[in-house]
């Protein structure tokens, strides 16, 4: 267990980032699915309406650090690549 005052609040920081973290790659892993239930259903439309919302989620996390860059550009390209093969 942490005893310096510094110690305790890395622990208190850690914490609120670690849920920061998780919930910014939730949301990218759901809005990444999204994306690939509207190209199941074929509708182009609502795809590229995901998609935009899934880049965007993307970039925000890629932006704060969860993400590395180089990983959020590799699931966007694979997704327009899903899209667009579909298409």
């Amino acid at each position: 267990m942490a005893n310096s005052r510094s110690a305790l609040k890395r622990v208190r920081k850690t914490k609120r980032e670690t849920a920061r973290n998780r919930a910014l790659k939730v949301r990218v892993k759901a809005l990444r699915k999204e994306v690939a239930t509207a190209v199941d259903s074929g509708n182009s439309k609502a795809a590229q309406e995901a998609y935009n919302k899934f880049a965007s989620a993307a970039d925000k996390a890629a932006k704060k650090g969860t993400l590395h860059k180089n990983t959020a550009s590799r699931l966007k390209s694979r997704v327009a690549a899903m899209i667009s093969k579909a298409a």
